[in-house]
C-alpha cells in the first residue's frame, strides 16, 4: 500500500467515525489528513523524479563506457599483446635490484630493473646524470 493509499484510508476512516469536521478536533484531524495527503504526493513526484534520474544516470554510464571504449581500445588491447615479456613475466619472480655508486657524490642507490632500463637517471643525492649500460649477456651470465 502507497502512502496516499493510506492517507486515503485514513480520510475514509475519519468520515466513517462521524467526525464532526466542524469541531475542533474535527478541524485538526482534517488539517493533518490534507497535509498527509500533500506529503504523499511529494514523495510520490520524487519516487518518479528519483526513477528518471536513475534512467538517465544508467544512460549516461552507458554513452560514457562506448566513449572510453573507443578512446582506449588501442591501449587495452596493445598494452600486453606486442609485450614479449609478457609471455615470459611469472607473478611469483621477485623484482631484481641493483645498487648503483654515483660517481660525482660516492652515494650508493638501489634501483630496480625497470630504472636501469630507462638508460639514465639523475642522482638523488647530487644531481649528477648516472648512465646505465645494461647488456643481456651480463645477465644471463649471472643466472
Amino acid at each position: 500500500m502507497t502512502t496516499a493509499e493510506k492517507v486515503a484510508y485514513l480520510k475514509g476512516l475519519m468520515e466513517g467515525m462521524n467526525i464532526d469536521r466542524e469541531s475542533n478536533e474535527g478541524k485538526l484531524f482534517s488539517v493533518i489528513a490534507d497535509i498527509l495527503n500533500d506529503v504523499a504526493l511529494d514523495i510520490e513526484e520524487l519516487e518518479s523524479d528519483i526513477f528518471d534520474l536513475g534512467e538517465d544516470v544508467d544512460a549516461i554510464s552507458d554513452d560514457l563506457s562506448d566513449v572510453e571504449d573507443y578512446l582506449f581500445e588501442d591501449e587495452d588491447e596493445d598494452e600486453y599483446d606486442d609485450d614479449e615479456d609478457y609471455d615470459e613475466y611469472d607473478e611469483d619472480e621477485e623484482p631484481l635490484f641493483f645498487e648503483v655508486t654515483c660517481p660525482a657524490c660516492e652515494n650508493t642507490i638501489t634501483v630496480d630493473e625497470d630504472v636501469v632500463n630507462l638508460g639514465t637517471i639523475q642522482c638523488p643525492n647530487c644531481g649528477e646524470m648516472l648512465e646505465f649500460e645494461f647488456d643481456e649477456d651480463d645477465e644471463e651470465e649471472d643466472d
